[in-house]
């Protein structure tokens, strides 16, 4: 049985101040809550005090993106060795954000992968489609298609014991968000792509939903089968908000 992860992307958002009153609040909201893997992924430069605070806690450690080179002349980046140094768990690789103003091609992102997967961190692969894409009937083409640059220079293996999260670009930020069935056919075809390729991999793969991912529609969206928790942007940045989220995945997958 796959156990659910719900993860807080935090984005270009904190503070010292905020970095310690959020965690504070996390740890109390979240003290009693089990069946659910939790992680945040604050700004690099607040990783080292957000491990501090996280320290004896349930709530993992992640970052929002690596590099796909371990060191030297790269001004600005923070490689996967480094990140696994200060104990970060899971990293963000391929967010619709970085595709589209960093313009990371899928090749590069299965780079990234792949240095994950070399130094240990759990790599969280985003994936998505446009609204164009979305209306043009074009999910289960784009979906595939950022799939296949793992699956088709790392082999299948590769997305043993990594995360997969499905975030359609339209609901990204916007408040709108796929119906509950909308995105569990996503999901589902997502896992069957990847069990194409094996079957036992496939069922074991942990895929989240992310897009406007609240407490108001959480538990229906974890409710479906092949929804494995959330990938949690702008409700991650409140305590009470994103506990509600944890605890109706954690809620779910024990019914």
């Amino acid at each position: 049985m796959r156990h659910p992860l719900v993860m807080g992307n935090w984005k270009l958002n904190g503070s010292t101040h905020m970095v310690n009153e959020l965690i504070t609040g996390l740890r109390k909201e979240l003290s009693s809550v089990t069946g659910c893997d939790v992680a945040i992924a604050p700004p690099a430069l607040y990783l080292s005090q957000a491990k501090q605070a996280l320290a004896g806690s349930r709530i993992a450690l992640g970052a929002q993106d690596v590099d796909v080179n371990l060191s030297g002349a790269f001004t600005g980046e923070t490689s996967a060795a480094m990140l696994k140094d200060i104990g970060a768990e899971y990293i963000i690789i391929g967010h619709s954000e970085r595709r589209t103003y960093h313009q990371e091609s899928d090749e590069f992102i299965a780079k990234k992968f792949a240095i994950l997967k070399q130094q240990g961190p759990i790599p969280v692969l985003c994936i998505g489609e446009t609204e164009q894409e979305n209306e043009a009937g074009q999910t289960e083409t784009v979906c595939a298609r950022q799939i296949d640059a793992v699956l088709n220079t790392l082999g299948v293996e590769a997305f043993q014991g990594a995360v997969i999260a499905y975030e359609p670009v339209w609901a990204i930020g916007t408040g709108k968000s796929a119906t509950p069935a909308q995105a569990q056919a996503v999901h589902k075809f997502i896992r069957d792509h990847i069990a194409q390729k094996d079957t036992a991999i496939a069922k074991q793969v942990i895929i989240q939903y992310g897009g406007s991912v609240n407490a108001d529609n959480a538990a229906e969206l974890f409710a479906q089968p092949d929804i494995d928790g959330a990938l949690v942007g702008g409700a991650s940045l409140k305590a009470d908000a994103f506990a509600i989220i944890v605890k109706a995945a954690a809620a779910a997958k024990k019914a």
